[in-house]
């Protein structure tokens, strides 16, 4: 199939692999954007896919809390400099404090939820005729807690990253912002090896196992030995992902899952939002890059 300059442009930015690369693997790969990261990654050419990489679109998050629900909440607008616009923060605030209590779970139910004698929808719609950019409302997400535990937020630069978590049984703010700055920073994907799908686990391995075979150096060992190394190899990529088993952003000798232990606690759940992750902003014309390096 024909391999569009688009697709190019798409797997460098989730890869940071080089177009002559990028394109060999779609081919590869029929054009399959996660078959050709994979390709890459087996290849030795890309070593993570790093989705998150693809922020784009502008805008700001925010974090409500009060009482036993937090509200994280996501506004983009088209320009960094209309997320500074007053009109645009006070919009960010009265949507954030409207789904706190809007007892609603998707963007199309919130739309429809009442403001002042107006919907939510109208007011984005009044934001955007009036300040001259599409701004549009693009996720949200209401958390619960217990009485026993306590809700820990950070948000950085002002809201372009907004992170929650849950602590379990526990009064400790301290720890709970911790965990939440921690979220922020470090953007695992789970609480724990636990907490991940058993089909994650055994695509890593998968990769890993394809790394393995490519290199040469790894050539004739014994297969007991070439395992340990797998299995080793998944444990490292996967410490990543798992919140626990990462190295504490305030102490390197420490990882998260010490500082839960010494603060008797655990964190149930977290959420992260980083504005325009996986969203492009707008799409720049590679077509005559990509006709460089041939058919």
């Amino acid at each position: 199939m024909a391999i569009t300059a688009a697709q190019v442009k798409e797997l460098r930015e989730i890869t940071g692999a080089g177009m002559m690369d990028c394109k060999k693997a779609l081919t590869e790969c029929d054009g399959d954007i996660q078959k050709s990261i994979d390709w890459l990654r087996e290849k030795g050419i890309s070593k993570a896919a790093k989705k998150a990489d693809r922020v784009a679109a502008e805008g700001l998050s925010k974090v409500v809390v009060e009482g036993n629900k937090a509200c994280l909440v996501e506004i983009n607008s088209e320009t960094d400099f209309v997320a500074k616009n007053e009109q645009f923060l006070a919009l960010l605030d009265t949507t954030a404090n409207t789904l706190l209590h809007g007892n609603v779970a998707t963007v199309e139910e919130a739309n429809k939820l009442t403001v002042d004698g107006k919907t939510l929808e109208e007011l984005f719609i009044d934001a955007t005729a009036t300040i001259g950019e599409k701004i549009t409302l693009r996720r949200f997400v209401v958390l619960t807690k217990d009485d026993a535990d306590i809700f820990g937020s950070y948000v950085h630069m002002g809201g372009k990253i907004s992170a929650c978590v849950v602590l379990k049984n526990s009064t400790n703010q301290e720890v709970a912002k911790d965990m939440a700055m921690q979220v922020a920073s470090m953007n695992p994907s789970y609480v724990s090896r636990d907490h991940m799908p058993a089909e994650i686990v055994e695509h890593e391995r998968s990769i890993q196992e394809e790394i393995m075979k490519n290199d040469e150096s790894l050539k004739g060992k014994p297969e007991k030995v070439l395992l340990g190394i797998v299995e080793g190899r998944v444990s490292k990529s996967l410490q990543e992902m798992s919140l626990v088993d990462q190295i504490f952003f305030k102490d390197q000798d420490k990882k998260v899952a010490q500082v839960l232990k010494d603060a008797n606690t655990e964190v149930k759940e977290f959420v992260r939002y980083a504005v325009g992750e996986g969203i492009e902003k707008r799409e720049e014309n590679f077509a005559e890059e990509v006709a460089k390096i041939g058919a």
